[in-house]
């Protein structure tokens, strides 16, 4: 099942003094397309929480290419680049709404318990480590 891209409108308050998107934006702009994705994999962040499981972020990456400013729509495609069972990599490529790349980036992630244990979500948590396996492959058809 192909995932949608999560559409994000810039808000004024998310724009600096010269009008353009302050750049620390774009990171929270990967959550919310994140969180987005993996619930239309089925696998939404509560029901993960419920389970135990938190994947903090240990790594993030982003390339900026060209500026946005107030009211431009991101449309922003999340894709699994790797899910190794104990870390997790998303990368993500954000369009405005003429189709032109205006940012990319990368999210590695861990497992862990409540507790702060490393969690092996292959080992622990299969159905939900298949289908993260399973959009992996779909990124590198």
């Amino acid at each position: 099942m192909t995932t949608k891209p999560y559409i994000h409108i810039i808000q004024y308050y998310e724009t600096d003094r010269m009008g353009i998107t302050h750049h620390s934006n774009y990171v929270r702009f990967m959550e919310e397309a994140r969180i987005d994705f993996l619930k239309q994999a089925g696998w939404d962040y509560a029901k993960l929480e419920a389970m135990g499981v938190i994947s903090p972020v240990t790594r993030i990456d982003c390339k900026y290419k060209v500026p946005t400013t107030f009211e431009d729509e991101l449309r922003i495609t999340v894709m699994v680049k790797e899910c190794n069972g104990i870390r997790i990599q998303f990368l993500y490529k954000m369009q405005n709404q003429h189709g032109v790349i205006v940012c990319t980036g990368e999210s590695e992630h861990c497992f862990v318990s409540a507790e702060g244990k490393i969690l092996r979500v292959d080992r622990e948590f299969p159905e939900f480590f298949e289908t993260m396996k399973a959009k992996s492959e779909e990124h590198s058809m």
